[in-house]
Formats: C-alpha cells, structure tokens, sequence
C-alpha cells in the first residue's frame, strides 16, 4: 500500500488532504481545469500545501469510438497515468470507453455510479488512506468527483468537501437528482462559485444548510492594466481613434456565441469604427466567422491566460451575454485588466461583473438592447467606473480566494474534532 503524503500546513494544524477533480489539464490541453490549477500552484508557491491530484474520468478510447469521433470532427486526447505540470502531479483515474459506455452515460446517467464506485475502489486498492484527513472534490460532473469524494467517505469515515462550478448544477444535476442531492447533503461544506449557482441546487431539493459561497478567482501576475494603444500597437491591431470590443469564452451556444454576430452588427450601426476581438475557440467559431463578414473582427483560437490578458487590455469593452454562468470569472479577470465588461442577467455574471449599470436583463430584444449598452459605454467617459472595477477586482486574487477555502478547510476539521470529543 502507498501512503498519500499530502500535507497542508495552516495556523499551526497539519492536514493531509486529497484532491478529486473532474477539470483538469492534461498534455493535448493545458488550459483545462486552469482554476484548479491555479488554486493548487498557489499553494505550492506559498510551500503551504503538499499534495496529490486525482482527475477523473481520463478516457482511454477504444477505436471504433475514435473512428466515430473523427467522423463527427470532434477531438480526443490520449490516455497516460500522470503528469507533472509546474511541478505539480496530476494522476489521471482511467477508465475505458467505447460505443457502449457512451451510450449507457448518455442514456442512462444513473449508470455512472458503477464508473463512480469502480474509480473509488482502485482509489482505495492503490493508497492507504487512513491518515488522510480531508478529501476535496472539485465538480459533479458525468462521473462526478464529488459521489467519488461521497464513497470514499462512507467507506472510511474522512470527511468530504465539494466545490460546485457552474454546469454540474446547471445542466448536469436535474439527470442525478436524487444521487446530487444525497451527496451534497452529506458533505462537510459544499462551495458554489456563485449565490446564483446555490439557489439553482436548492431549486432542486438540496437544503443549503451546509452551503458556502466562494467565486473563482484570478492571478494579479497575469491579469492587471496596460496602455491599451500600445497593447493595440504590440498585437497588431491599433487604429487611431477606433473603439474595441472583446469576447473572450468558447463559442457555443451556452456563451450565446450564435447572437455575437448580431450583437457585433447592432454595435457597428452606431459606432462604425469600431474592433471586434473574438478570444477562444468551439463548434460556432466557423458560423460566427462566416456571420461577421464584412466587420472588422479579429479571432485568436485558444491561446494561454498570458496571451488572453494582452487581449483583454486592448479592449474597451468586454461582452459576456452568456445564456448561463456559474460565476463567469473571465469579467474579473478583464476588469482587473481595467476593461468594462457588459453582461447578462444570468447565473453568476452579475456576481462577477458587480455593477448593475453594465447587466442586461433577459427579455425581448435582448440583443439590441445589450449592443445598446455597449455603445453608450463606449461613447461616454467612462475613468470612474474604470477606476471602482479595478480597485474591486483585488478582492478576487487567487491568494484571497485560497485563503477562504483554508479557512473551510479548518472549520470542517473542528467541528469533526469536536464531535470526536463528545
């Protein structure tokens, strides 16, 4: 048996925890999981958390599953065991997949538990757990890390914490409720990146007793303001006296990606001189090209965080009229830039975006009215506000955001140290 070595030292307590995932960066992607990772190279920098990183499920794909996914032009990546990333270790829970499997996890979610339980058994098989103390679950997604988290508790006592990101509520829970629900209940602290995104899991039964909210967060070292003309000049893209509007996400129709066009058009109406920057990549992106014809749009693909921030300081304005969100850190992260970001009134974004005057609420027109508030923003002075988004995005530094976790972390071994006592 090997013994997990994960260490996490705070206010004089050392706790060993494990981290289950269901985002996380793997060699063909590395920007995969990019908040947990994150989350967990702070902790390394600031030598207060040693650790091992379970991520699961890494398909191995069979080849007639290939075959399939390769007609249909969607990718795949190839199985390995681990890998280090900034010196982090990432050890990928494999399971295989073929045709069959798809179509019982599609058809069927229920019949993820057995994926579930078989993962929390080779988990179990492989190291001793009993000097852990704590498991952390991030996402409850097709194979859930968090019912992984719920089994090896039940199976050894450890208590579990989860951190639910936006889709596994949103999209994934109402196929699961009564599984979700069950798990959630039973967890220590379960942590929503929004408010938004707890009163969605209460919508379908969870009490919220042990609910906290705690958003995703970003790192000052990659994300603060440059002169946006010479930004402009660096990327290749400054004309003088011109305004510039970003999106920054994938291009699906959660991100509304299909509407960009139409909400660029309506923007152009009014501001004729005006660059459109379209940052990511998705199944739209050939639809969204074909739409904009005729603007002056530029598109980058999927670029790193530190090509991401060069972008964002180029633009005036930033839009996020996603259709959902479960906190939508991507506004923090161009606000710290100092970049006004308009979104809509869905889950997380008016959380993450924090002033009213930039939210437009769901309704008809929608998207007149969003390119609307984009042009008033772009033709008016707007330093103030400039000002207030920068100086409230500190609150959401990585360091913060970690800081608070910890601070879980210790009320959950407390109170189970308390219990112990009685």
């Amino acid at each position: 048996m090997r013994e997990l070595k994960n260490t996490l030292v705070r206010e004089g307590v050392v706790m060993r925890v494990l981290f289950l995932t269901n985002l996380f960066p793997y060699p063909t992607r590395m920007s995969g999981g990019i908040f947990i990772h994150r989350r967990l190279l702070l902790c390394k920098t600031k030598n207060s958390c040693v650790f091992q990183v379970f991520c699961l499920p890494y398909y191995e794909f069979s080849p007639g599953l290939r075959l399939a996914m390769k007609y249909l032009g969607k990718t795949y990546y190839e199985a390995c065991n681990q890998w280090n990333l900034d010196g982090i270790r990432y050890t990928y829970c494999t399971l295989k997949r073929n045709l069959f499997t798809v179509f019982l996890q599609k058809t069927f979610p229920e019949q993820n538990t057995r994926f579930e339980e078989q993962i929390c058994h080779n988990i179990l098989k492989q190291f001793d757990l009993h000097r852990l103390d704590l498991v952390h679950a991030h996402g409850m997604y097709e194979v859930a890390a968090g019912n992984v988290a719920r089994l090896i508790s039940e199976r050894t006592g450890i208590p579990y914490v989860i951190t639910l990101h936006g889709s596994d509520v949103n999209i994934v829970m109402r196929k699961r409720v009564a599984t979700y629900v069950n798990t959630l209940e039973r967890a220590s602290k379960c942590i929503f990146v929004s408010n938004a995104l707890l009163e969605k899991a209460k919508s379908f039964g969870y009490s919220g007793k042990n609910g906290v909210v705690i958003p995703n967060g970003y790192d000052p070292k990659i994300f603060y303001p440059s002169d946006k003309d010479t930004m402009r000049k660096n990327l290749g893209v400054y004309r003088p006296n011109f305004k510039y509007v970003g999106f920054v996400g994938n291009l699906n129709e959660i991100k509304r990606a299909d509407k960009l066009p139409t909400i660029f058009w309506e923007i152009h109406k009014r501001v004729p001189d005006v660059m459109f920057i379209v940052v990511g990549d998705g199944p739209l992106r050939k639809k969204v090209e074909q739409d904009t014809s005729g603007l002056n749009v530029v598109f980058t693909a999927r670029i790193p965080q530190e090509e991401v921030a060069n972008w964002m300081n180029a633009m005036d304005v930033m839009v996020l009229p996603s259709r959902n969100e479960g906190f939508g850190a991507v506004a923090v992260e161009a606000q710290a830039c100092g970049t006004i970001v308009v979104g809509s009134s869905n889950g997380g974004i008016p959380e993450a975006v924090g002033f009213e005057e930039c939210i437009v609420q769901e309704g008809h027109d929608f998207e007149k009215r969003f390119a609307d508030k984009v042009v008033e923003l772009l033709t008016s002075d707007q330093d103030a506000l400039r000002n207030q988004i920068m100086l409230r995005a500190k609150q959401f530094t990585w360091e913060s955001i970690v800081s608070r976790e910890l601070e879980v972390y210790n009320e959950v071994l407390r109170v189970q140290s308390d219990q112990r006592k009685v």
